[in-house]
């Protein structure tokens, strides 16, 4: 990355100039005034950062706005060209890739590029080769990247550069294999918590700086954004809400405890209360490709419940209902203003929403549900990848 500012941690000016890029991400443009006055800063100072700015092609002059009398200030924006950012969504069977310019607007989407991961180094190093190769053939030069975000599912310390489903060796963050191969500030992030800062950022000025995002996928996992930024918690876990103890079903969860919420409300929990149902002769769309293999994949599941298989959609409203009473739970501790459902189970739209809201109507405090918007995911498959590039593009600038 070129000598910036933004390789300044410590200046007064890069701080200002930080603050000066924070509010048009916030605004989308601002005035010289406008700046002035929200960093308490005089109009002669704003304006030769703003200069300084629009020379270095982080800012772009948009031109004049009206007003109700007097002379039309110009405002100022992020310049689109200034760079891009890449996300990397990371599964077991395959990657997804989101590419943004400078203003945070996704310009490129790659989907489901296929690769088995493996834990450890090369696997790693090849899905980067796979990602710049990528990148570069959607007609964006590598060293306009200005910095990469990853995430994977699982227990991620964005801090430490680890992840513990993904371990690689004590003296070898993931974050550090990334680094080397990209040449440009990485952020590793959780799935969920890449798809909680998506969507929040998404949702613009309709976010509630108070959100959780609840990723319903195999797993079961969740995100929080506390008074507009990302809750980490302590050891930097925060979210594992499909390892909340509250199911007695003694169905043992592959983190190895028994009654794990995710036992009941997750994409494997679906794909195991179909098997069941169907090796008891239930009738169903599926019954052909289980008699002839003997399983069904959760893919061809989740097709059966948008195809109308009454089996499918009846185990589907099950699983709303379990984690509708997880949700319940969530809302009377955190007391969120906007809980938001994404991840692969959301395809079932009406059939997985109205139990959830169901079982939060009935279950949680009332003054605290009717404050409470309860949604689906906007960017659905797109959230995690776009997360990536907005966190990596809020982390480069300084800005979390």
């Amino acid at each position: 990355m070129t000598n910036t500012f933004l390789n300044d941690n410590s200046g007064k000016s890069a701080t200002v100039k930080r603050e000066i890029l924070r509010l048009c991400i916030a605004h989308n443009n601002y005035s010289i005034a406008d700046f002035s006055r929200a960093l308490g800063i005089s109009v002669p100072t704003i304006t030769k950062f703003v200069s300084e700015l629009i020379e270095d092609n982080f800012l772009k002059d948009e031109g004049k706005v009206g007003t109700s009398g007097g002379r039309r200030p110009s405002v100022y924006g992020l310049n689109p060209d200034a760079g891009y950012f890449v996300g990397v969504d990371v599964a077991r069977h395959h990657f997804h890739i989101a590419i943004s310019d400078f203003k945070g607007e996704i310009i490129s989407y790659i989907q489901d590029i296929e690769f088995v991961l493996e834990a450890n180094e090369n696997s790693f190093r090849t899905i980067c080769r796979m990602v710049m190769d990528q990148v570069i053939k959607s007609g964006i030069p590598w060293i306009k990247v200005l910095g990469v975000g990853v995430s994977l599912s699982g227990r991620v310390n964005p801090e430490k550069g680890y992840s513990l489903t993904y371990f690689v060796g004590d003296d070898l963050p993931l974050k550090s294999i990334f680094q080397k191969e990209f040449n440009v500030p990485v952020t590793i992030e959780n799935d969920s918590r890449a798809m909680a800062y998506g969507e929040y950022m998404s949702l613009g000025k309709k976010a509630d700086p108070d959100m959780i995002f609840i990723n319903v996928s195999w797993g079961l996992g969740m995100g929080i954004i506390m008074d507009g930024r990302l809750y980490y918690g302590k050891s930097g876990y925060s979210g594992e809400l499909g390892h909340f103890p509250v199911l007695d079903n003694d169905i043992i969860c592959r983190c190895g405890k028994v009654g794990c919420l995710e036992t009941g409300a997750s994409g494997s929990a679906l794909h195991r209360m179909i098997i069941e149902k169907l090796k008891k002769g239930q009738a169903s769309s599926m019954s052909a490709p289980y008699n002839r293999k003997g399983d069904v994949e959760l893919d061809e599941i989740l097709r059966a419940v948008e195809e109308g298989d009454v089996l499918a959609i009846d185990a589907i409203g099950q699983i709303g209902d379990t984690l509708g009473r997880g949700i319940s739970g969530v809302l009377n501790v955190f007391n969120p203003g906007l809980v938001v459902i994404g991840g692969r189970l959301i395809v079932g739209k009406d059939y997985l929403l109205l139990p959830i809201k169901t079982a939060v109507n009935r279950l949680s405090l009332p003054r605290v549900s009717q404050d409470t918007t309860i949604v689906l995911s906007q960017l659905g498959r797109r959230a995690a990848s776009v997360g990536d590039c907005l966190l990596s593009r809020s982390r480069v600038l300084g800005l979390m």
